[in-house]
């Protein structure tokens, strides 16, 4: 009888969701990791039997699932939590967060503003971020430091910031960050122009380039609002999308954050050019921007992810809340109950936002030979009993309170609902530093 290899950890669960394949739940199965990666996914009896690991996990009343990933979010912008609520879009960013931004932004600001939301989405079960923000090196920083994947933008505006004078200076400073960080097997970077209307034709084309140089995807909000789209009508004569199309920036490697305002036309050029949709349904409605024909981007097959926003204008860097709202909304918009079952919105929230970021080689699913990123929730309490289908509860019922335990590349980052290797106390003294400074 062959001797159990040995291993570094076997995770034995009540249930496991692997993703992969689409909407299967498996019951009483471990997965077995080493050097942080997944070796097998198989019954618990079976794995005690080939397997000697190093550590073993016991979640007996729990379902184990790929880690979250947020497929759009601001994290530094966390240090503006509640900061502008109950505002238009518009009003928002140009009487409150930008004028806050050109006072206070700076690398310290980011690289606390993004530890912070590290510690909220680890907790909550996120574990790689696609981010778009300033100083993308000081936001890098935190993410390591917590130990999570993060997917940093490289931000282009026309105007001026205390980070960058131009276009060219934002993007001169973002590749250099890339550059630097090349190494850093937690850190990817994408394309980061602001919006339509916040970028000019000469800067497209050239993020166009870069993208395809650099084999980056290019992470952008659009048709977020009306008045984007009647701007764009004004200034180019044509919608935002269609400038786009011109203007070569469709593709497989676009992430469309929002795409609340699209045209039957607009849909079908999306799925053409493989395009992917960041779907914000807590930040959509919070700022009154609508809400995206979700249930048609579907039926059409865009890949749709799902993203926070910032916590300026979510006030949550919560995923369970954005699977919970991204399936209400589609049912109540489109009149069909059967719209975005439990399985599909687990695969937005996962593989989905993978394969957006060119990474669902890697992570997204729990296939053996892809990177140990895991996140388990339990599924226990008063309040998520009895469960008849794990899948359901965690998109109705469970939320980010339930998260007992995640891994990043077989590392345990959360145990037991505890944030491992970071003192509570160093949280609230940023947060307090930053707060007096802002009131």
């Amino acid at each position: 009888m062959q001797a159990p290899l040995t291993i570094d950890t076997l995770v034995e669960a009540r249930w496991i969701i692997p993703i992969e394949p689409h909407g299967l739940t498996l019951e009483h199965h471990a997965v077995a990791i080493e050097a942080g990666r997944i070796v097998d996914i198989l019954p618990i009896e079976q794995a005690r039997s080939l397997y000697h690991a190093r550590n073993t996990v016991r979640l007996p009343h729990h379902v184990l699932l790929p880690g979250l990933i947020n497929l759009h979010t601001h994290a530094a912008m966390s240090l503006l939590r509640g900061y502008a609520d109950d505002v238009s879009l518009m009003d928002w960013l140009n009487q409150r967060i930008w004028p806050a931004e050109a006072k206070h932004v700076s690398s310290a600001f980011v690289r606390d503003g993004t530890f912070l939301a590290c510690a909220e989405m680890l907790c909550g079960g996120v574990t790689c971020f696609n981010d778009m923000y300033f100083h993308p090196e000081a936001a890098a920083e935190a993410a390591l430091r917590m130990g999570m994947r993060a997917s940093l933008g490289i931000v282009t505006i026309e105007f001026p910031t205390a980070y960058a004078a131009d276009a060219d200076d934002y993007l001169s400073k973002g590749i250099a960050a890339r550059d630097a960080l090349l190494d850093e097997p937690l850190i990817s970077f994408c394309m980061a122009p602001h919006a339509p209307y916040t970028v000019a034709d000469r800067s497209f084309e050239r993020i166009a380039t870069l993208a395809a140089q650099l084999d980056l995807p290019i992470h952008m909000h659009l048709h977020e609002t009306r008045a984007e789209i009647e701007n764009s009508i004004k200034q180019y004569g044509v919608r935002p999308i269609e400038r786009l199309h011109r203007l070569g920036l469709l593709g497989s490697n676009l992430i469309a954050v929002h795409a609340v305002h699209l045209e039957a036309g607009e849909i079908d050029l999306l799925a053409e050019q493989g395009c992917s949709v960041a779907h914000c349904p807590t930040s959509n409605m919070k700022l009154s921007s609508g809400i995206a024909p979700v249930a048609d981007l579907v039926r059409h097959g865009v890949r749709i992810g799902l993203g926070s926003d910032g916590a300026a204008s979510n006030n949550r860097l919560d995923m369970f809340r954005e699977m919970n709202h991204a399936a209400l909304l589609a049912k109540v918009a489109s009149g069909d109950a059967t719209v975005l079952d439990a399985h599909s919105v687990l695969h937005m929230a996962t593989l989905a936002g993978a394969a957006a970021l060119g990474q669902d080689k890697r992570i997204g699913s729990l296939v053996a030979g892809k990177q140990a990123d895991l996140c388990a929730v339990r599924l226990n309490d008063p309040g998520l009993i009895p469960c008849y289908d794990p899948a359901s509860h965690l998109v109705h019922a469970a939320g980010r309170e339930h998260v007992s335990h995640v891994w990043v590349a077989g590392e345990i980052r959360v145990e037991e609902g505890i944030l491992l290797n970071i003192d509570t106390a160093e949280l609230v003294d940023i947060s307090n530093l930053w707060q007096n400074k802002l009131n």
